[in-house]
């Protein structure tokens, strides 16, 4: 995406706006316009900040991601070294998250929705987050001694983003406590 972004309050309020309405409203339906009326900014600021739309929807999904990771960093800690605990954080902290930053599932889920061609400056973000998730997922199935901490991984994967979802469109009470339950039931502890 070339250039850094200079980080100054009116890029802040551009970002904070885009989240707002990429989020609430999906990320082809808000233009530019509605951006920089939401941020109190020009069309020309939001142009000057981040170039085009693509890099404010990269930096959107980045920005979302590194949240999420803030957000997930201390209930691993907390969680310690076991296995368990640690994959019921993750599971508890997706509900957490949710039930804070609104209920129309996973930002990173949504995007895909709408970009899924791979030349997309942004489905690098898009798929590097969920990329994470699954080496998150592995490392806690090879810690709790599975004989194939990716396979493992993978069926916890798929629990976690049906939870993700089914989360979001209200289709199952409680879809993570559920989804951590049946997480939990995958591992071996050694």
């Amino acid at each position: 995406m070339g250039t850094d972004i200079e980080w100054t309050p009116k890029a802040r309020a551009v970002l904070a706006a885009a989240n707002e309405l990429f989020y609430a409203q999906g990320i082809h339906a808000v233009g530019v316009d509605a951006i920089a009326a939401r941020a109190g900014v020009t069309k020309k600021t939001l142009y000057d900040r981040f170039g085009s739309k693509e890099r404010l929807v990269v930096e959107y999904l980045a920005q979302r991601d590194q949240r999420w990771r803030a957000f997930l960093a201390p209930r691993l800690e907390a969680a310690g070294p076991d296995p368990r605990a640690r994959l019921a954080a993750v599971f508890d902290a997706s509900a957490d998250w949710a039930a804070e930053e609104g209920g129309k599932g996973c930002s990173t889920i949504n995007a895909h929705a709408e970009i899924s061609q791979p030349d997309h400056p942004a489905y690098a973000s898009i798929v590097g987050q969920k990329r994470w998730m699954l080496d998150l997922f592995t490392d806690i199935a090879g810690a709790a001694g599975a004989a194939d901490a990716q396979a493992t991984a993978r069926s916890v994967m798929l629990l976690h983003e049906g939870a993700l979802v089914t989360d979001g469109m209200r289709v199952i009470d409680e879809a993570y406590a559920r989804a951590r339950d049946l997480a939990l039931s995958l591992l071996t502890t050694p």
